[in-house]
């Protein structure tokens, strides 16, 4: 499942996986929500609910899409959080892994001020 991820100037491809996390932020698409950052990591809300799952992880790749259950949020990983240690991407608690971005995922720092985020399907 395609889906383009846009902040600011800067729109990235990225794919969902065909998981039950995956098809219920599918479902709610298009989702456009204000964005908050925690290290390199883009997260907000979005209208899902949903457990932990067979794909959470309590350390992620670069690029991964989560679902992060403590605060139904749709996570973007681009590199190190506040709690990683030396390379490693560490979110705050584990999460689901429902995508990745294709490409090059560390473009978001550049737009990092932005405040808002569009998701949907390609």
């Amino acid at each position: 499942m395609q889906i383009a991820i846009s902040v600011g100037p800067i729109t990235l491809d990225a794919e969902l996986h065909d998981t039950p996390t995956g098809r219920k932020v599918l479902e709610a698409l298009p989702i456009r929500a204000s964005i908050s950052t925690w290290g390199d990591e883009i997260y907000f809300e979005i209208p899902v609910e949903e457990g932990l799952d067979s794909t959470a992880r309590e350390e992620v790749d670069m690029g991964d899409l989560g679902y992060w259950p403590s605060g139904n949020a749709f996570c973007i990983f681009f590199g190190p959080t506040p709690v990683s240690p030396p390379d490693k991407i560490v979110p705050a608690s584990a999460v689901n892994i429902i995508g990745r971005v294709q490409g090059d995922a560390t473009r978001l720092r550049e737009v990092l001020g932005e405040k808002e985020v569009l998701i949907e399907l390609k």
